[in-house]
């Protein structure tokens, strides 16, 4: 099976699978823990890996992250390295609603490379500014 697992500080993470159950359907393969406010590396470490429990060395993890580089991404490669499943683990940053959304809808359809390509450009591309437009300015065009 192909998990995705999100990672965040605080509740962004619990957060991120709440609305993706809104827009995709409640799956089962997508796991979310968060870093709570006081908690140490080590008691997230224990929390994460309560939570990849299920996952084997047979499944594939795609891993999304709030901050490259921050205690929960780390943590959990940490984790994943010492059970032996970081080889089979995809890590993306930056998490976003578009980012998490395409990697649910198309991780089955493609390898992990095509994968992390279009995910990664669908994430870059839905981040714009919106301008808005009034009236008076539509009547001029």
């Amino acid at each position: 099976m192909k998990y995705v697992v999100l990672v965040s500080h605080g509740g962004m993470a619990q957060g991120m699978k709440t609305s993706l159950n809104m827009l995709a359907g409640e799956k089962e393969e997508v796991l979310a823990i968060g870093l709570p406010d006081g908690k140490t590396a080590d008691e997230f470490a224990q929390m994460f890996e309560e939570t990849i429990s299920n996952i084997t060395e047979d499944d594939e993890i795609i891993l999304l992250a709030d901050i490259i580089g921050g205690s929960p991404l780390t943590t959990s490669m940490n984790v994943l390295a010492g059970k032996g499943l970081l080889s089979n683990t995809t890590v993306l940053g930056g998490m976003s609603l578009p980012l998490a959304l395409t990697t649910i809808l198309m991780k089955d359809n493609m390898d992990r490379s095509m994968l992390v390509d279009v995910v990664l450009a669908e994430a870059i591309g839905s981040m714009k500014e919106f301008k808005m437009v009034s009236e008076d300015e539509e009547d001029d065009i």
